[in-house]
């Protein structure tokens, strides 16, 4: 695309790190990470707002099938990676530690953003009303003057986009915060 914000050489070689940079920011969460009792309830409710969020919309994707505009799709083109934000940050306030919400906004601007925007052009290919969806419907930040299809949250797309593993992984992060919190004094 002619309005594209990164080259697509980056864009590419970033595409690829979407995993390791989970590792990345593992490593960083377990070794920056500073929680109290006190900072794990406000970190993991708003966590628990972005898990919900990313479910909410595993529910509703049928990846590469037909353009989705239901559920939280009709909030936001990437409710996935807005409710990673979302986990992520409040993970970050569970643990206590500006350096893990620094990596955090990094992670997610140098990697996740252009990952977006690769997404986008092949969505923009894959399916004609592509366009006019996009028109109407924020990148990221949610907008509430579409009105979508009305289709059900459905769990065998839920397991098919084996969400789930997000889950677990949110859970162990929520059982190692807790751990070094209580292990702390």
């Amino acid at each position: 695309m002619s309005d594209s914000r990164f080259p697509k050489r980056y864009a590419d070689a970033v595409a690829r790190l979407r995993v390791p940079s989970g590792f990345l920011l593992l490593a960083v969460f377990g070794w920056l990470s500073r929680p109290t009792l006190e900072s794990l309830p406000m970190g993991v409710a708003i966590a628990l707002l972005g898990l919900i969020l990313r479910g909410w919309a595993a529910g509703h994707l049928a990846k590469n099938q037909k353009l989705v505009d239901s559920g939280p799709y009709r909030f936001t083109r990437n409710p996935l990676y807005l409710g990673t934000l979302i986990a992520a940050t409040g993970l970050a306030v569970a643990a206590r530690s500006w350096a893990v919400g620094g990596v955090v906004v990094g992670v997610f601007l140098l990697v996740y953003l252009p990952v977006m925007e690769l997404e986008e052009q092949h969505l923009r290919k894959l399916f004609a009303a592509y366009g006019a969806y996009a028109d109407a419907v924020p990148l990221l930040l949610p907008g509430f003057g579409y009105k979508g299809s009305r289709e059900a949250f459905r769990w065998p797309l839920y397991r098919k986009n084996e969400e789930y593993q997000f889950l677990g992984g949110f859970l162990a992060g929520v059982v190692f915060l807790y751990w070094r919190a209580v292990h702390a004094s």
